[in-house]
């Protein structure tokens, strides 16, 4: 694969990584016993019935969010690890080579499009 598409697609994965880092920030933490995970803010808003039904719809909204962003980061940051180990750009299934264009699309693709 061509090295210049590398450093191109790495910098774009840099950058998407910075940007979910942030977003993840402000209602979630890193957990500190689980390298990768996310645990989602909970807000003690107060000891009255509606405080408390306030906290857990917020929680309940920032859980499903929290999961579907520490999941994309954890597809760049093994997108990340693949152009380290020179692996980036090959299906996980088949072992061809991922299309420059899926690529350019979905840097952390981890397939290519006939497995995806």
């Amino acid at each position: 694969m061509n090295q210049e598409l590398i450093k191109e697609l790495g910098s774009l994965l840099e950058k998407e990584k910075k940007a979910l880092t942030e977003e993840l920030g402000t209602f979630a933490h890193p957990d500190k016993n689980v390298k990768g995970e996310w645990d989602a803010n909970y807000e003690n808003l107060g000891d009255g019935w509606d405080e408390n039904s306030q906290e857990v719809t917020e929680y309940a909204t920032r859980l499903p969010m929290e999961h579907s962003l520490e999941t994309k980061l954890q597809d760049i940051n093994d997108a990340l690890e693949k152009i380290k180990n020179n692996s980036f750009g090959i299906c996980e299934k088949c072992g061809e080579v991922i299309n420059e264009e899926r690529l350019r699309v979905n840097p952390s693709a981890r397939n290519c499009t006939n497995h995806s």
